[in-house]
């Protein structure tokens, strides 16, 4: 195994193959950048650590994709948190929202730790692929039937990839001396055979499949059954103790089959909201519903969820970039 150099820090994808078993993965880890996201409002300890979980499941998801555009989770369901949108810019960048009854949430909760199939509930969760206003957008849907985002993740390439996949999860607030902060981990295995005999084993392209392509179902092959069942001997605290790096972990995991690890991608918390994008989305609202938003002190005034920023704007002045078509 080398060394490229990210692959001990916090807020950061490392890509690996282990090659006798034929499987392709990535490891990520997430700490400031994840503490960033769940401290500028404040959620309680129940959402944030579903938000870890689905931030850590967008990162590994969306630093696979190899262009420049935008990979969103997006849930909406009966659940105590009713939306959670995680969104991931390439090639690193990181936002996240979460819209809760508070509640709920602590009836759910109820002095225990609840598990985020009971905080999402019931409805569906998206998988969205943008790569610009030139390409179609690609999404896929997963019902919510109160499970965890792990067997959400599953049951979305048993449906639409036919990859077999294994995906691992955890989140936890951590205390020190410097005060405290919130860490997530996750791991992902894909059986992505290239050997004739596995490729008949399985009738089983080592490709992604089209969502709605039917592929015969994969056999038991024996290389995935020791890879998942080696990734299932993975404990949460292994996937976010900061002094087990991302390179140590694989190595207790492979080190008898050999692990190859690639270039790791560096991840941080960071909105795309500006000044012009807000006023380009109130420019798509009719000056009536304009004049709704102005508030008593004569001003119109917008938060953006994700990142709190506040945003202050003269209506004359709004009314007058729409009338000169500057947005």
């Amino acid at each position: 195994m080398q060394s490229p150099g990210l692959e001990g820090r916090d807020d950061a994808v490392l890509p690996f193959a282990v090659e006798a078993l034929d499987v392709r993965g990535r490891v990520v880890r997430l700490g400031d950048a994840l503490d960033v996201l769940v401290s500028r409002h404040g959620y309680p300890d129940a959402v944030a650590r579903v938000i870890g979980e689905a931030a850590a499941l967008t990162a590994l998801l969306g630093s696979s994709l190899k262009f420049d555009g935008r990979f969103q989770l997006q849930t909406k369901s009966d659940g105590p948190i009713e939306l959670l949108v995680v969104d991931y810019d390439a090639p690193d960048r990181l936002r996240a929202y979460a819209r809760f009854d508070p509640e709920r949430v602590a009836a759910a909760a109820d002095g225990g730790r609840a598990r985020s199939g009971e905080l999402l509930g019931h409805g569906h969760l998206a998988l969205t692929i943008d790569q610009g206003p030139e390409m179609s957008r690609y999404q896929g849907v997963v019902a919510l039937e109160g499970q965890g985002l792990e067997d959400v993740a599953h049951q979305y390439f048993r449906q639409s990839e036919q990859i077999p996949t294994r995906v691992r999860l955890a989140v936890a607030e951590q205390f020190g001396a410097g005060g405290h902060g919130y860490r997530a981990g996750g791991l992902m295995i894909q059986f992505l055979p290239t050997s004739p005999e596995r490729l008949r084993q399985g009738d089983l392209d080592p490709g992604d499949a089209p969502a709605g392509h039917s592929v015969g179902e994969v056999d038991e092959d024996d290389a995935w059954v020791e890879a998942r069942t080696l990734v299932d001997t993975v404990e949460d605290h292994e996937l976010i103790d900061p002094s087990v790096g991302s390179e140590r972990l694989l190595y207790r995991l492979f080190h008898e089959r050999g692990v190859r690890v690639f270039e790791a991608q560096g991840l941080r918390e960071a909105c795309r909201c500006s000044r012009e994008r807000v006023m380009t989305v109130m420019a798509r609202f009719s000056p009536e519903d304009r004049r709704d938003m102005v508030g008593d002190d004569g001003r119109i005034g917008v938060t953006c969820e994700f990142c709190s920023r506040s945003y202050d704007f003269d209506p004359a002045e709004v009314e007058a970039e729409v009338a000169g078509g500057r947005v």
